[in-house]
């Protein structure tokens, strides 16, 4: 096949790809201010698009260790990495990232691209010295376990601080007082852009990486150069498209599927993200965006007291981290595989991806997940921690006050009503008591001369 035709295509699936983990990966940083109801859905998605677009122009660190790390596209051995190699990597992460998304869960997109990229270049030059372990260890592996935990207990430290500098009591009784929260829901806005931001600068590199390798292993650029500025962008313009399309499904499991989130520990599980992730960025680490914020949504619902944190979800989604690299790298050691038969195999793996691709879309239809169902289960925790604006709780509390006035008057007049009926009961028993009075008078009036008159009648007789 002409190697230039090959190329053209290995790039349109890499930025087919960078789409793909766009709408995967929105949930890392719209999914708790949609929760907390700080953004709304459709503004949340427009935003961390912009901002992925503008953070992919910030640095290349990570493209550079993609590109020139972890595959050794040349060197003393003779391992060649052939653009069809690169294409059957690629096959390996999108088909996992797709499959993933349908299923609603929020795996590595970037250990989707390592995995297909590693197995491919295993098989499709049968040598593991096409791989080189040491940086896939110290860049990939290490960063996958320790980002996660250090990010969640950053999360989780950030969460209890918030909590505690917020708590108010009354300094008299040590009552609890109503807490005024507010401002987290608006610093969301803050948080989670910076998340959206260090996303663009970690994950749009990684397809730069993948299309700066395959022009290095079709001789059209020198080996150790990083990505040229069209790769930069359109790379942010597909995770840009790839983020406004919004990936809702992911986006309702790590909204309310890991614990219910509150504006204090959304916005400290936001700017713990965002501060392992730019980090990773400037060490050239390829970080997994979504193993941080899944991390530090965790750890933010640890750190809030009465939090519930739903273990069986993580359990679930812990499997998914397990198996994304080696999955992925099954596909793409199987699509090598083909391609190593020619052009025919080639064909074969194109109609079989597509095939798949279309296959999965078309069982999304079934269940559609959109901005108006999405967040469904989040409205509801949404609704419960609504905070008023400054204008709606001052309209609260002057009709608390008038209530409280009117309730007072019907208190008053229902005492004063309570007040006539007393006197009234009581002006009728005197008025009771004094025809009693009155008549056992008048009876013993009328009795006593008919008592004279008798001890007159016995007076005679005798």
């Amino acid at each position: 096949m002409d190697l230039t035709f090959m190329v053209v295509l290995v790039i349109a699936l890499a930025l087919f790809f960078d789409f793909t983990n766009g709408f995967h990966d929105t949930a890392n940083a719209m999914a708790t201010p949609i929760a907390t109801g700080a953004i709304k859905p459709k503004t949340a998605v427009a935003l961390a698009a912009i901002l992925n677009l503008v953070g992919a122009f910030l640095s290349t660190e990570v493209a550079k260790t993609i590109s020139g790390g972890i595959i050794n596209e040349g060197g003393p051995n003779g391992v060649a990495i052939t653009p069809e190699m690169i294409f059957a990597g690629l096959m390996g992460a999108v088909l996992w990232n797709l499959f993933t998304w349908l299923l609603g869960l929020p795996s590595s997109s970037s250990h989707a691209l390592f995995g297909g990229l590693i197995g491919a270049a295993i098989v499709g030059t049968w040598s593991f010295g096409a791989v080189n372990f040491m940086v896939v260890i110290s860049k990939v592996l290490l960063p996958a376990i320790l980002a996660p935990a250090i990010a969640g207990l950053v999360a989780y430290l950030c969460t209890r601080l918030a909590y505690g500098i917020t708590r108010r009591s009354d300094p008299d009784s040590g009552d609890k007082l109503t807490q005024k929260r507010g401002g987290f829901r608006r610093g969301q806005v803050f948080s989670s852009s910076l998340v959206a931001l260090a996303h663009g600068t970690n994950d749009a590199q990684k397809t730069m990486g993948v299309i700066t390798l395959v022009l290095v292993a079709s001789g059209l650029q020198t080996a150790g150069t990083g990505p040229h500025l069209w790769v930069i962008t359109a790379c942010a313009i597909a995770i840009a498209g790839g983020t406004y399309a919004g990936g809702w499904r992911i986006i309702r499991t790590l909204g309310s599927g890991l614990t219910d989130v509150k504006p204090a520990q959304g916005f400290a599980a936001e700017t713990s993200t965002a501060a392992a992730i730019l980090a990773s960025s400037h060490l050239g680490f390829a970080l997994s965006t979504t193993h941080v914020a899944s991390g530090s949504v965790i750890g933010s619902g640890l750190g809030r007291k009465g939090a519930t944190v739903r273990w069986g979800a993580i359990g679930k989604i812990g499997i998914a981290w397990l198996l994304t690299l080696p999955s992925a790298a099954i596909v793409g050691g199987l699509a090598a595989l083909l391609i190593r038969t020619g052009t025919v195999g080639l064909v074969i793996v194109a109609i079989l991806g597509l095939g798949a691709i279309l296959f999965m879309f078309y069982r999304s239809q079934r269940e559609v997940v959109d901005h108006n169902n999405a967040i469904s289960d989040v409205d509801a925790v949404g609704e419960a921690l609504n905070i008023p604006s400054k204008k709606e709780r001052e309209k609260l509390a002057a009709k608390a006050r008038a209530a409280q006035k009117v309730a007072e008057k019907a208190a008053r007049r229902a005492a004063e009503t309570a007040a006539v009926r007393a006197d009234a009961q009581t002006a009728l028993d005197r008025a009771d008591t004094a025809v009693l009075k009155a008549m056992t008078k008048a009876a013993a009036q009328a009795e006593a001369p008919k008592d004279k008159a008798k001890i007159d009648a016995k007076k005679g007789n005798k």
